[in-house]
């Protein structure tokens, strides 16, 4: 029964501490929407330059990236139409991780 215990309390320690740790990896940005899009003129095949907010803080989508699609369609729609998102950057890189909808 000891070895039940103790394997299911590793089983939960390992999904707990997988879940946090990814988001503890971003810098968040609420309620902000995108300033400015251009293709980063040092690396336009791989990199896309996103502004946000006034101040135009510079910040990078990476085009190699599963989620770019996605992500590039909540950055033109924020630039377009002035919409906010709650935008996750990585810690460390400055590239945009999460574009998420405010709840």
């Amino acid at each position: 029964m000891k070895i039940w215990n103790f394997i299911l309390m590793l089983i939960f320690m390992m999904t707990s501490c997988s879940n946090g740790s990814s988001a503890q990896n971003l810098t968040w940005y609420n309620n902000a929407t995108i300033s400015n899009i251009a293709d980063d003129p040092d690396k336009p095949e791989e990199f896309v330059r996103i502004s946000i907010g006034i101040s135009q803080q510079v910040f990078y989508l990476s085009k190699k990236s599963p989620e770019y699609k996605a992500l590039m369609q909540k950055t033109t729609e924020s630039f377009k139409n002035g919409k906010a998102y709650n935008i996750g950057i990585e810690n460390n890189t400055n590239i945009i991780r999460q574009v998420n909808d405010i709840k």
